[in-house]
């Protein structure tokens, strides 16, 4: 599964359409552009709190994924603890791939719930 979505994420950067890092991101989610926010598992909880917020404020969903290595490497950096997809198509298949984990569509883990 992860690979699948790593690849995704490759491609889509190549596509040019995702947004890296956190001014990045948040500027595509309030401009309007976001459809989907991964936020690296490894991120500090702080950091995690202030991106799931905001993406609740702005109804873009936000989903906890892998590592922030991992999804740097998938984008060609070095490491990115969120990103932004801004494709319906990339964002559509990622939310199916990782559906099953996330019944429901956010990974709050239940914890805000």
């Amino acid at each position: 599964m992860q690979d699948k979505v790593l690849s995704l994420l490759g491609l889509a950067q190549r596509a040019g359409k995702i947004k890296s890092g956190n001014f990045t991101v948040e500027q595509s989610v309030k401009g309007g552009k976001s459809l989907l926010v991964l936020v690296a598992a490894d991120t500090s909880e702080a950091s995690k709190k202030g991106i799931r917020d905001m993406c609740s404020f702005y109804q873009v969903e936000c989903m906890e994924y892998s590592l922030k290595e991992d999804l740097g490497h998938a984008l060609g950096k070095e490491y990115r603890s969120v990103l932004s997809l801004e494709d319906a198509g990339f964002a559509q298949k990622i939310k199916t791939i990782l559906g099953e984990e996330y019944k429901g569509g956010s990974a709050t883990d239940g914890k805000d719930q």
